[in-house]
């Protein structure tokens, strides 16, 4: 290896390392001079998209606000499934029977409705009609079953509070 540099010869290397410098020194500030130009460009032509303001900063805003959008959105979707969760225990399903409990009052004046959830929790009223008065009982329904003797329209009441997805109108 001394053979090489002798044979070159220091002075040789010296002035091939200050030229090597040299030029490395010239594209460095062409590359600067190149960065300045394309910076200022950038700038111009975020100025310009954005009609005479800059552009990034409405960005910057738009994603601020995209931010605060998805926490509202996130809280909202919370919210939600608290009313679900609460919407099930709310009466969702009704089913009424009308009919006639005495002979000698004529019409469907007296009626049974039941009243459930979505699990099919409850209530059955059961109002009978007669001449000298009128009596409401009810009786509470667990998975559409009561732990009380139902009569024949208890039963199809709640069977058709079971099978209706909103309100029975009345026939």
């Amino acid at each position: 290896m001394e053979e090489i540099i002798n044979a070159i010869g220091i002075n040789n290397i010296i002035i091939l390392l200050l030229a090597i410098t040299f030029i490395l020194l010239i594209a460095f500030l062409v590359v600067v001079v190149k960065m300045s130009k394309l910076n200022k460009k950038y700038k111009e032509f975020m100025q310009k998209l954005g009609n005479g303001k800059n552009i990034e900063e409405d960005l910057e805003n738009y994603m601020y606000r995209v931010e605060r959008v998805e926490k509202q959105n996130g809280e909202i979707n919370s919210i939600i499934k608290t009313m679900d969760s609460d919407l099930e225990k709310c009466i969702q399903k009704i089913g009424i029977v009308r009919y006639n409990a005495f002979k000698d009052v004529g019409s469907d004046l007296s009626f049974t409705l039941a009243m459930l959830d979505e699990n099919d929790n409850g209530i059955v009223l059961n109002g009978i009609y007669s001449r000298e008065m009128s009596n409401i009982y009810a009786k509470p329904v667990e998975n559409g079953k009561s732990n009380y003797t139902l009569s024949e329209e208890e039963q199809e009441a709640i069977k058709k509070a079971m099978e209706s997805n909103g309100v029975q109108k009345l026939k």
